[in-house]
């Protein structure tokens, strides 16, 4: 029995792993080859069980749909024996010539349809748990919508489509497990063949009809074009800069060929092209900052197909009985659809990178800059190589020091010096950030470009810690930990709906400050990975004990590293709190685009000056960072003042 390639959705693939040798006993659904496109990574399972007999392709070819991959010996015992259909020949028969009789000769419309397996991605982990189906059975669904939202410890990925059609089965349930391959739904995919009509002409007379023979053309349809807007698809983030822009006016483009690849503080993504043609123009420049239904290009659009004339040999029309009519297939050769992707790497080469653990995007990135990914360090999950390590490898080749003696580069505009060398002072132990840590940076790097400054300011929170400490036993019973914090987020969130511009966002051309219409709050909290910024929703609507439940859970599932992308989206001001670590006071820094922060230090018992005498008064350090654009002086110390008079009486929320 033969294990062939499927339907992977891409014309080829190269085999990037062989998962079993020969003498393998392996069971139906068991991974057999990985194969690696420029789109995705798919494990091809086996449809049978038995032992494996041969091994039809190496490391490093290239196959398509068809392709043998694996040679099986049945576990059954009767060998399999596959029926070959005889073709069946039907000569035409013999027609009578009739005066001026023209006969039509149609061919019938041919509708075919086919299943089609939709499967799990290469999501950068090994599994991952379904968290949500989107479609169900009888649905219709177009290419890249997506069907199925999957979690894993790490991060949640909607998965895309990677056909249209009509959903025939859902295979999967809310709470599976899954991994690359495994299939998800099985689409019905539907398309017709063009009509095509054969005018056939019979001569009046018999002896003339013998010695000819008439061509009839079909004619495929002609090119379809227009102008095709592609925007910027659902990218699970409010907003993301341009970080690329991969061609030019004038350029010819693919179907799902990369064109811009855009930048958040959480990932970056290569946008397709959803159809074939030139560009007409580019609406997009780099750095500009992006959103979903954005227009980014016009391309002149045609179909994947373009005109094709095909011969048709008319039957020879005899003098006989009966008359029929007969159509010959032209069989129509397709040309090969030409990459536009530069390969700098030799077949060895080729093989080399098929051995390392990299995703599709990576694997080309290395390809079309010639580097050979067995060479680059890894920092990725699992030994994963990432984009960035590629990139890290790259600069460091080209600022290796030169056998001969070179003109010393300028030094860049922004960013740091090269770091010296410290061999003479001891040597060096690198420690590698944690993958949470390193995505932060170009984020935390906006920081330079905000204008800065920290209002410094005490709360008295005695009466507010006496309460909170009166109520927190009643809340333990429900399981609730009633911390300070709740009481701060409450106070906060009633003081920026008097003072918008704290939770505002500086527009684009500086002229104008964007005044959100609801407040979402970001709570840092501390992971062993790193700091991550859940999102707390309309605290402002919510009561202490609402909050204090929401701030349980948001805390439990960053720590648990299951917080969607959801959950980290939206926010128009932060709060960071030290807790009870220690320290004084800090200046926390503005997380763009927002414009304010609050930092929260340990409050301590000091002594207050009552006019008479001092009092222990439980004082809580307060720390406002905010954009000097934005904000003035003045209206920071009127907001610290405001904050720290509603610690010090929590009932005036009430007034």
């Amino acid at each position: 029995m033969q294990i062939t390639t499927p339907d992977i959705g891409v014309d080829k693939a190269t085999v990037a792993e062989i998962l079993v040798k020969v003498g393998d006993q392996i069971a139906v659904d068991d991974s057999l080859v990985l194969l690696e496109s420029d789109k995705a990574s798919v494990e091809v399972p086996s449809t049978s069980a038995g032992v494996v007999k041969s091994i039809s392709v190496a490391l490093g070819d290239e196959v398509s749909e068809g392709a043998v991959l694996i040679e099986l010996e049945s576990d059954a015992a009767a060998p399999s024996v596959t029926a070959k259909a005889e073709e069946k020949v039907v000569e035409p028969a013999p027609v009578v010539a009739t005066p001026e009789v023209v006969a039509p000769v149609v061919a019938s419309q041919s509708v075919t349809s086919a299943v089609v397996d939709v499967q799990v991605p290469d999501i950068g982990v090994e599994k991952a748990v379904v968290g949500e189906i989107l479609v169900k059975a009888g649905d219709t669904i177009e290419v890249d919508q997506s069907i199925v939202v999957v979690e894993s410890d790490k991060a949640t990925v909607e998965v895309p489509s990677t056909v249209a059609g009509t959903v025939e089965s859902v295979e999967i349930q809310a709470g599976d497990t899954v991994k690359e391959g495994v299939v998800l739904l099985k689409v019905k995919v539907a398309g017709a063949a063009p009509t095509a009509t054969v005018p056939a002409s019979v001569a009046s007379s018999a002896p003339a009809v013998e010695s000819v023979q008439q061509a009839a053309v079909v004619t495929a349809a002609p090119v379809a074009t227009g102008a095709v807007e592609i925007t910027v698809p659902d990218l699970g983030v409010d907003k993301a800069a341009v970080a690329e822009i991969l061609v030019s006016v004038g350029d010819r483009v693919e179907n799902d060929q990369s064109i811009i690849v855009v930048e958040s503080d959480k990932a970056t993504v290569e946008v397709p092209s959803t159809t074939a043609g030139v560009i007409k123009a580019i609406h997009v420049s780099l750095g500009q900052s992006v959103a979903q239904g954005m227009p980014l290009v016009t391309i002149e659009g045609e179909s994947a197909a373009p005109a094709v004339q095909a011969p048709v040999a008319a039957p020879q029309v005899q003098p006989q009985t009966s008359t029929t009519s007969v159509v010959s297939a032209a069989k129509v050769e397709v040309a090969p659809v030409q990459t536009t992707g530069v390969d700098k790497l030799t077949k060895e080469q080729s093989v080399e990178n098929a051995k390392v653990y990299a995703g599709p995007a990576v694997r080309k990135l290395a390809r079309e800059l010639g580097v050979v990914l067995a060479q680059v360090q890894n920092s990725g999950p699992h030994g994963r190589l990432m984009k960035e390590d590629v990139f890290a490898y790259v600069k460091a080749r080209l600022t290796a020091p030169q056998a001969s003696p070179v003109a010393a580069a300028a030094p860049a505009v922004s960013g740091l010096p090269k770091l010296p060398d410290f061999t003479a002072f001891g040597g060096v132990e690198e420690k590698v950030l944690t993958r949470l840590q390193q995505v932060s940076i170009p984020q935390l790097s906006l920081n330079n470009f905000i204008p800065q400054v920290t209002q410094f300011d005490l709360a008295d929170i005695t009466e507010l810690e006496a309460w909170r400490n009166d109520l927190k036993g009643n809340f333990k019973k429900d399981g609730i930990s009633l911390t300070i914090m709740a009481f701060i987020i409450k106070a906060v969130a009633h003081l920026l709906k008097e003072e918008r511009d704290f939770a505002g966002h500086l527009a684009d051309d500086g002229k104008s400050v964007l005044l959100r219409n609801e407040i979402h709050m970001g709570i840092a909290v501390a992971t062993p990975d790193g700091l991550t910024v859940p999102v707390l929703r309309n605290p402002d609507q919510k009561t202490i004990k609402q909050i204090a439940v929401e701030l349980g859970v948001l805390g439990q599932k960053a720590r648990d590293k299951k917080l969607s992308p959801k959950d980290l989206q939206g926010a128009n001001f932060t709060i960071s709190s030290l807790g009870a670590i220690g320290g004084t006071a800090f200046t926390p820094l503005v997380n763009w685009p927002q414009v304010a922060i609050l930092g929260i230090s340990p409050a301590t018992m000091q002594p207050v000056w009552n006019g008479q005498g001092f009092d222990p008064k439980l004082m809580l350090p307060l720390s406002l960072s905010y954009d000097h654009r934005v904000i003035n002086g003045a209206d920071a110390a009127r907001f610290t003042n405001k904050l720290t008079k509603l610690l010090a009486d929590i009932r005036s929320l009430l007034i």
